[in-house]
C-alpha cells in the first residue's frame, strides 16, 4: 500500500479546500448541488476520504456524508437525490433520514431501498443544530454497518478536529497575558502538541481504512473499527484542550468554536463510540 498522496490526490485536496473555503457561505441547497455537479459523490474511497476530511473541516451541512458512505455502499449505487441508510439495527439516530430521497434498510432479507417519503422518519433534537438526525420506524431491521460509513465518520471527525486545533493555535498566538502571548507558555504548547498527535494518529488510521476498502483488503473491517475508535479518542483530547485553551470564550454561542466541537462529538457518537469499537476489536 502507498501511504503517500500521489500528485492527482494532492491536486484534489487543494481543489476541495479552495472550493469549500469559497462556497461555505452559500445556502445548503446550492452547496449540495455544487458537490453533485463536481462529481465528488463518485470518488473512490481514498479520494472520497480527502473530500470528507475537508468537509469536516468546515462542518458541512449537506447530506453528502450519509449519501456517499451510508447509502451508496449498501445500495450499490448513488441515490436519486440524497440518501441514507438504517444500518445499526435499531433505526435510531439515523443521519439525514428526515430529508433523504431514498433510504437503504438493512433487514434480515437483505438490503431494501425505499423512498424517503414511504418511511416514517422523525427528526430528533441533538446538540448540533446543523446536523439532521432522525429515528426511523421500519420492521425487520438488523445491524449491517458498512466499512465505508465508519471510515467516513472517522475522517470527517478528523477534519473537525483539525479546525479546532487551527482555531486554538490562532487564538493562543493573539491572546496576551503577563504581556506575552499565552501560546508561549509551556503548558499551552503541550496541549497543542497533544491535540496534533491525536489528530495525526486518527488521520493515519482513517486513510489506512480507506486504502483497505479501495483494495478490498481482508483487514478492511478491522481497519474501519480502528479508524472509528481512534477518531473518537482524538475528539476527546481535542474537545477538552481546544475548549480549555479558549477559556470562557469557548463556552459562548457567539464563538465559532462550538460548531466544530459539536460536529466532532457527533462523529464519535454516531454508529458507536470509541469504547464500543475498541471492545469490538478485542472481541
Amino acid at each position: 500500500m502507498d501511504f503517500e498522496f500521489d500528485e492527482d490526490q494532492r491536486l484534489l485536496q487543494q481543489m476541495v479546500r479552495e472550493t469549500v473555503t469559497k462556497s461555505r457561505s452559500l445556502p445548503e441547497e446550492e452547496l449540495w448541488a455544487q458537490y453533485r455537479e463536481l462529481g465528488w459523490l463518485e470518488a473512490p474511497p481514498v479520494e472520497l476520504a480527502i473530500v470528507l476530511e475537508e468537509l469536516g473541516y468546515v462542518a458541512d451541512p449537506t447530506p453528502f456524508l450519509a449519501t456517499a458512505t451510508w447509502f451508496a455502499p449498501l445500495a450499490g449505487r448513488l441515490p436519486e437525490g440524497s440518501g441514507t441508510a438504517v444500518c445499526d439495527g435499531t433505526g435510531r439516530f439515523v443521519l439525514d433520514a428526515d430529508r433523504a430521497d431514498e433510504i437503504a434498510l438493512v433487514t434480515g432479507d437483505g438490503v431494501v431501498v425505499v423512498k424517503g417519503s414511504d418511511v416514517r422518519a422523525d427528526r430528533v433534537a441533538v446538540f448540533d443544530q446543523t446536523l439532521h438526525v432522525a429515528h426511523v420506524d421500519a420492521p425487520g431491521l438488523v445491524a449491517g454497518v458498512p466499512d465505508l460509513a465508519l471510515m467516513g465518520l472517522a475522517i470527517t471527525t478528523v477534519g473537525s478536529c483539525r479546525r479546532i486545533l487551527d482555531m486554538a493555535v490562532a487564538h493562543v498566538k493573539q491572546r496576551v497575558q503577563f504581556d506575552v502571548p499565552i501560546g508561549s507558555f509551556q503548558a499551552v504548547k503541550h496541549k497543542a502538541a497533544d491535540m496534533y498527535v491525536a489528530i495525526e494518529r486518527a488521520r493515519a488510521l482513517a486513510y489506512f481504512s480507506a486504502l483497505t476498502i479501495a483494495e478490498d483488503d481482508p483487514r478492511r473491517r478491522r481497519a474501519a473499527a480502528m479508524a472509528k475508535a481512534a477518531a473518537g479518542e482524538c475528539q476527546r483530547v481535542v474537545f477538552k484542550h481546544g475548549l480549555q485553551l479558549f477559556g470562557a470564550m469557548g463556552f459562548t454561542w457567539e464563538n465559532e468554536l462550538q460548531i466544530y466541537l459539536k460536529r466532532a462529538k457527533a462523529g464519535d457518537l454516531l454508529l458507536g463510540t470509541a469504547s464500543e469499537h475498541r471492545r469490538a476489536l478485542l472481541a
